[in-house]
């Protein structure tokens, strides 16, 4: 918990926020720093580690804060009061508040982080009410609620950014610079995904948000409910800059393929008493559930979604282009002509001597935040997006195609795994847009 003391004497952050923005958005340093007015919707577990995150920027304040849940909004304000900052007013007179605090005129932006089904409503909603967004992570409801969102924030002209934080991990940040600088050659297969035990999570529901009826939270209604890759923007979103999608490259189809579905009825079976609830769920989505995306330019992306069987997490983060190869698994790389013959090289090694210049900076200056540093980059990235008025780095369209991975695999699966074609969101756009993530 943050305490006044503690606060001031965090004086470095306006320092790490000129030294790595200009590198994430080619923003101009010598512009004066505003100050960001940001309203919170959501400060459950993910929202109150992003509040606590965003509390260590300076000149950032939080007029407002939406929860439905009274000890989720209290402690978001004794986060806030403690800072230093003034207590932000709260809404929380049912799920739809959220359009009440919309309508404040002293708010610059708005933090999105709540059940999945609600990320594109409400990103929808607060672009209408012209508040730009940064969303967190999670699967879209469907296409067409993708092209609205699209729609939306092409009429508001107002930013619109995916909170993807596995962008601005350390290891795939120095592997995008190895890639840019043609160490792999031309890229032609990466595989990604999101392979994690939350069998328990999924079963039971995080104990801390909204309750469904039935037991269980919006994982678990997400897995009664659909037979696809429910989360795919983390496995996605660092393989997507490293191909340019969007900017010189697209998705142009996708095909899924789903298991049979074991994995969660056999652990309740295991390790719940026989007249718990959750004895009689079913389940539609199959155990593991594998997309093959197609890309305009010849590569393809093998994307995996596994977190109803017993095993290590892994992003199993794959690149493999024609001169070598990264893989997350064995932690490792081969490159032709550098490597010796058919064997792995550490990749510490190789970050260390490409390590991204963002990352040089941001080592130097002291890491913080959750998910090793990542949640500062990216928040840090969205804040000095607005107060600069520059363009944020993982935009709609990045949002769009990413989170749309979750209706298309569906629709492919429900069609006998046919391939499905992929949305163009941005209109064509992406024959002309240059790469802007995180240059040199």
């Amino acid at each position: 918990m943050l305490n006044r003391r503690t606060f001031a004497t965090r004086t470095l952050t306006a320092g790490l926020a000129a030294g790595i923005a200009p590198h994430l958005f080619s923003a101009n340093p010598k512009v004066a720093n505003p100050e960001v007015r940001l309203g919170f919707i959501g400060v459950g577990g993910r929202g109150s580690g992003l509040l606590k995150t965003l509390l260590e920027m300076e000149d950032v304040q939080f007029p407002a804060i939406c929860d439905m849940r009274e000890d989720n909004l209290s402690k978001a304000q004794n986060f806030v009061e403690e800072s230093g900052r003034p207590r932000p007013e709260a809404y929380q007179r049912g799920p739809y508040d959220f359009k009440r605090l919309l309508q404040r005129d002293d708010l610059d932006g708005v933090i999105i982080a709540t059940p999945w089904r609600w990320h594109i409503p409400m990103s929808i909603a607060a672009l209408e009410a012209g508040k730009a967004v940064a969303c967190e992570v999670g699967p879209a409801n469907s296409t067409e609620e993708c092209w609205d969102l699209v729609r939306t924030a092409e009429a508001s002209s107002t930013p619109c950014m995916l909170l993807e934080n596995a962008c601005y991990r350390r290891n795939m940040m120095s592997l995008l610079h190895i890639v840019r600088q043609g160490l792999l050659g031309e890229i032609v297969q990466c595989r990604g995904g999101y392979l994690h035990d939350l069998r328990k999570r999924i079963v039971l529901g995080k104990g801390t948000g909204i309750s469904l009826p039935t037991g269980g939270d919006y994982r678990t209604r997400q897995n009664q409910t659909r037979n696809a890759d429910i989360y795919p923007t983390h496995g996605l979103g660092p393989l997507a800059q490293a191909l340019n999608i969007n900017r010189g490259n697209r998705f142009v189809s996708l095909s899924a393929h789903s298991t049979k579905s074991r994995g969660l009825k056999s652990w309740t079976q295991n390790n719940l008493p026989r007249e718990h609830p959750a004895q009689d769920y079913n389940w539609a989505n199959g155990d593991i559930v594998t997309s093959i995306i197609q890309c305009q330019n010849g590569e393809n992306i093998i994307l995996t979604h596994d977190c109803a069987l017993p095993r290590p997490k892994s992003f199993d983060w794959q690149i493999q282009g024609t001169q070598g190869i990264y893989s997350e698994l064995v932690d490792g790389i081969h490159i032709e002509g550098r490597s010796p013959g058919h064997k792995w090289e550490p990749f510490a090694e190789y970050q260390s001597e490409f390590e991204h210049p963002v990352w040089k900076q941001y080592l130097k200056i002291g890491i913080r935040g959750g998910h090793d540093g990542a949640d500062f980059l990216e928040l840090s990235a969205f804040v000095e997006a607005l107060r600069q008025k520059q363009p944020v780095p993982l935009d709609v369209y990045d949002m769009a195609s990413w989170m749309a991975i979750a209706p298309l695999s569906e629709q492919s699966i429900a069609q006998g795994n046919q391939p499905v074609p992929f949305p163009d969101f941005t209109n064509g756009k992406w024959m002309n847009r240059k790469p802007s993530f995180a240059l040199t």
